[in-house]
């Protein structure tokens, strides 16, 4: 206890001798002190609380110019923030300098620091340009069927770094954005109408007229087919085991397996009912019956006379 108070009792004197330090500089360069708050304390503050009104009221003016040009809302959120934080590292470094302080070394910091983010993640920032174009010229929208980077599904959200994507199997697939636009799109919903093409096959003796003009029948009594485009059959190839015929409907995009499973469908069952042959490959073996041999041709054959040999000349 008495080693505990003697601590106390010194702990005490310490600081009022402290206090009395900086009571005695306080008063001592007063007027200096005043001159620094006013001067570079106050600026400072100023600088850095109306920079932070002008970079929120600018961000403001940013977002509705581009809500106004019908940006894509992840992507104006993105650039908005970008934005609001590039304003105030400005705002820092303007306060910092109105204290006195040397900023050029700090610039340079933020510098290499960004550099070395930048290589970093120079993959992830490769992916977010890519994100930034496919937003910006839309190749593909939510809810397009599309195959990309070895990828099919259909587009459920494009994110700034990736694509996700969900396959007819109900399968989640996330793919890069970087992936995508470094290869082909293709897009199965960028037009509202597609062709279905279709080739079936008759027999030779089937009668020509009769199985195309089912044919023609078959497709325009479809209700999903479209009648402009008008939809073509025509024989396209007298093949090695049929006569084939091409047909091409036009359907809406949305339709497209549907029309293309029925009428498959169809034909095959309206081939069966009017006897039309539906031709597979086949071959022909024909199957020769072995020669009956005599008893000469079973005698064995005389030998051969010996080779003439070369006589060397001397």
């Amino acid at each position: 206890m008495l080693l505990f108070a003697q601590t106390s009792n010194k702990f005490s004197e310490l600081l009022t001798s402290v206090k009395a330090n900086i009571d005695t500089y306080i008063v001592d360069n007063a007027p200096r002190i005043v001159d620094l708050v006013v001067k570079n304390v106050l600026p400072a503050v100023a600088i850095f609380f109306v920079g932070q009104w002008v970079a929120k009221y600018a961000t403001r003016l940013l977002a509705q110019a581009l809500r106004r040009a019908k940006l894509d809302e992840t992507l104006s959120k993105f650039l908005c923030r970008l934005g609001y934080a590039a304003m105030m590292v400005g705002v820092s470094i303007t306060a910092l300098k109105s204290l006195g302080v040397d900023t050029t070394t700090f610039a340079a910091v933020v510098a290499a620091s960004g550099l070395a983010i930048g290589l970093a993640f120079q993959g992830t920032l490769s992916n977010f340009a890519a994100g930034v174009m496919i937003i910006i010229f839309r190749p593909f929208k939510v809810g397009d069927f599309v195959e990309v980077a070895g990828s099919k599904g259909k587009v459920e959200e494009i994110h700034i770094f990736s694509t996700l994507m969900n396959s007819p199997d109900n399968v989640k697939t996330f793919v890069p954005n970087g992936s995508i636009i470094a290869g082909n799109i293709t897009n199965y919903s960028y037009e509202p109408t597609r062709r279905v093409d279709l080739v079936f096959g008759c027999g030779y003796g089937d009668d020509l007229r009769a199985v195309k003009q089912f044919l023609i029948e078959t497709v325009n009594s479809h209700p999903l087919v479209l009648h402009d485009p008008e939809p073509v059959v025509a024989v396209n190839e007298l093949g090695d085991n049929s006569v084939n015929f091409v047909v091409r409907p036009w359907v809406r995009s949305e339709d497209y397996w549907t029309v293309r499973w029925d009428l498959i469908e169809q034909v095959k069952l309206g081939f069966d009912q009017r006897g039309f042959e539906i031709p597979f490959p086949q071959r022909t073996l024909h199957v020769l019956e072995p020669v009956e041999q005599t008893a000469e041709d079973l005698e064995p054959a005389p030998p051969l006379d010996p080779p003439i040999r070369p006589r060397r000349v001397a």
